[in-house]
């Protein structure tokens, strides 16, 4: 049999060999994935998934689309590839969980200048890892060489992921009212929003990034702001099991003032105490290398909250003895007042 092989496209500056390389290199992590419903066959025209819909009377499909954004060029400084596809993942499943639906599967998109097989399989390593972290399987995916679109080294991610839930079950914010309990889940630092505003704060291609930090627990700057999105699917899960969640926020661009509001029903407003969020080092050192005010670090990083829950405050004590056990320091860092919006004092 002959196998697939243009000169005259590779002539052009794409090698499809190194294609099917990067495929063969992908399957043992997309192997780490597989859960029930997945059918994978990677390197397929389709990814085929088969729903367990048993006990749901009306199942509805969730999806999320996202990438990492300018995160990209600190991975491509420090040549660090591997975490990269956590965050590709995370902030998809992440918006996925915020309705209360499980994620079922992700597919990965990458758009490469040059197609290095190893380094693709790097990048698909850490897509995997967080699929695993959120329960999901990878089925699927596509990488694309753009020569003379994209320098060599560079490339782009992007994702999408589709969840399901039973409507009834679905979080619809409708039930939230003043005197409920805001609960706050820690984040692994600025997660995968604002780095455009972290690259005109520091130099990113300084050797000073590389400089172990005592405030930041003795990791560099580069280590820190490179930490990868924290995934909250199985915590939430948990925490659905036995409590009335009435709204979830991810937090990521825009803040604090653009994503909790959107789980708010009219006529709620989300009182939030500065003095109750732990917030770590690794802000402070963007704040006063950008010259950031407050409000405006609030207005465009998490500062310490990944993800905010709504609960009853009859609730929130289970709520937080749940998420505990679950691996997540929650706390509480405001309660719903009559207004709208957010105010934070």
């Amino acid at each position: 049999m002959e196998k697939s092989y243009s000169e005259a496209y590779a002539a052009a500056g794409v090698d499809i060999t190194a294609g099917y390389r990067a495929v063969e290199l992908m399957k043992r992590h997309v192997a780490r994935t597989v859960i029930p419903g997945a059918d994978t066959d990677i390197g397929g025209f389709g990814g085929l998934f088969v729903p367990n819909i048993a006990g749901m009377e009306e199942p509805v499909l969730v999806s999320g689309t996202d990438g990492v954004g300018t995160k990209l060029k600190l991975a491509m400084v420090a040549d660090k590839h591997d975490t990269i596809g956590i965050d590709a993942v995370a902030m998809c499943v992440n918006d996925i969980i915020c309705s209360g639906a499980k994620p079922l599967f992700f597919l990965d998109y990458i758009a490469c200048g040059k197609n290095f097989p190893e380094k693709i399989a790097e990048i698909v390593g850490g897509v995997a890892e967080g699929c695993v972290r959120a329960g999901c399987a990878l089925i699927g995916g596509e990488t694309a060489e753009h020569p003379g679109m994209m320098p060599d080294e560079e490339y782009d991610i992007a994702g999408f992921a589709v969840g399901i839930a039973d409507r009834k079950k679905m979080i619809d914010n409708k039930t939230t009212k003043p005197g409920d309990v805001i609960i706050a889940l820690p984040s692994t630092g600025v997660h995968s929003n604002g780095f455009s505003l972290v690259r005109r704060a520091f130099d990113v291609e300084s050797p000073e990034m590389l400089v172990p930090q005592e405030k930041l627990g003795g990791k560099s700057l580069m280590e820190a702001l490179l930490e990868p999105t924290k995934i909250y699917v199985k915590p939430i899960l948990a925490l659905l099991e036995k409590v009335s969640v009435k709204g979830i926020s991810h937090i990521t661009g825009g803040g604090f003032y653009e994503n909790i509001p959107r789980s708010l029903p009219d006529g709620c407003c989300a009182k939030i105490r500065k003095s109750s969020i732990k917030i770590p080092a690794l802000f402070d050192f963007i704040a006063e290398a950008g010259k950031v005010s407050e409000r405006d670090m609030f207005n465009t990083y998490n500062m310490g909250v990944g993800m905010s829950v709504t609960v009853a405050k009859e609730d929130a004590e289970l709520a937080i003895e749940i998420l505990r056990a679950n691996g997540e320091d929650a706390y509480i860092i405001g309660e719903i007042i009559a207004g709208d919006g957010i105010e934070i004092i």
